[in-house]
């Protein structure tokens, strides 16, 4: 499965995950069989909302320009987490850890807007969202308290700016913890940061992604390279380092996040599948995969180039010229 795959379509090879229109459809197929009779209105809204703010066609921002958190991220992780809220809700049914249908569509809302932070606002002096990239999922909170009452959901601004900072790393679990108090909201947290991890490991071009689009992306955020420090304090020297550094990241998600902060939440996905879990099981392939690479420095293995789904044709291309232009200014000293 996961060698047959194509590289725009989600895990099972079933939904065109860089199509809003085939991922709206594919979560309301799920969200009204988990919750007949919900009404799907407010997160199809949602789903509109997202794909003109993603394409540049939403008043005061530009399009995503972001080349590894583009357009098809957000869309595979909404498909990923509602596949998680179907799959919890069908364990859970009838018991008072149940989410219901309106937790369930914010959780939704959550999946959609979680890199919104990465969007640039008209009069911004950045000139690619990825110098957000510490302060995405902050700006992505504030986002979200602004749209929800646009969709009779205003009564979870709140909570929604706290639980969206379980898809990133700029407020410990802890600090959520001190807003997020309900068990039940705790789990939509857990769930939302799951699919944000599943769905780009499990990616059928995760490694490539990683080396071409992920390190551009840390460079411009400044997490790379450090700016003025003539090349002192280095993370990653190039895109093969960052790919030499992903298995052990890999392994550390899997078992600080997935497994111990978010208590094995990936498992939701194993009741819509028969027991399986093909995200699991296409992100152990392309690490072992990678560790074969590796081991044998065969880099020509890594030859997929799949499309970057930004809002212009040209953003990858900026993108590497930007870097350029980065890479100058980190390695002149202050």
């Amino acid at each position: 499965m996961y060698n047959a795959r194509r590289s725009d379509y989600d895990v099972t090879n079933t939904v065109r995950v860089s199509s809003a229109a085939d991922v709206r459809d594919a979560v309301q197929a799920l969200y009204e069989s988990t919750w007949p009779g919900a009404d799907f209105t407010p997160i199809a809204r949602a789903s509109r909302d997202c794909e003109l703010a993603f394409t540049g066609r939403m008043p005061g921002y530009f399009g995503v320009d972001t080349i590894y958190h583009d357009q098809q991220h957000t869309l595979d992780v909404t498909l990923a987490m509602a596949r998680l809220l179907a799959g919890f809700e069908r364990t859970h049914a009838g018991t008072p850890q149940a989410l219901g249908a309106e937790r369930g569509a914010v959780g939704l809302l959550l999946a959609l807007f979680h890199d919104i932070g990465y969007l640039r606002v008209h009069g911004e002096e950045a000139t690619n969202g990825a110098e957000f990239t510490r302060t995405h999922v902050s700006r992505s909170a504030r986002f979200m308290a602004r749209y929800l009452p646009t969709v009779g959901l205003g009564h979870w601004a709140h909570l929604t700016s706290e639980i969206v900072h379980y898809t990133g790393y700029e407020k410990s679990f802890e600090q959520i913890g001190l807003v997020v108090t309900d068990p039940r909201d705790v789990q939509l947290g857990h769930l939302v940061g799951t699919a944000d991890l599943i769905a780009q490991m499990a990616d059928r071009c995760y490694l490539e992604k990683c080396r071409d689009r992920l390190y551009p992306e840390f460079v411009l955020g400044g997490v790379a390279v450090p700016l003025g420090t003539g090349g002192r304090g280095m993370k990653y020297a190039s895109g093969l380092d960052l790919l030499r550094q992903t298995p052990t990241f890999v392994g550390e998600m899997r078992s600080k996040r997935l497994e111990a902060g978010f208590h094995h939440a990936y498992r939701y996905i194993e009741p819509l599948f028969e027991g399986r879990n093909p995200y699991i099981e296409a992100i152990d392939n392309s690490m072992g995969f990678l560790r074969r690479v590796l081991r044998s420095e065969s880099w020509r293995l890594l030859r997929r180039s799949p499309q970057v789904f930004a809002a212009q044709n040209d953003t990858l291309s900026a993108v590497r010229s930007q870097m350029v232009g980065y890479f100058r200014k980190a390695w002149t000293p202050d």
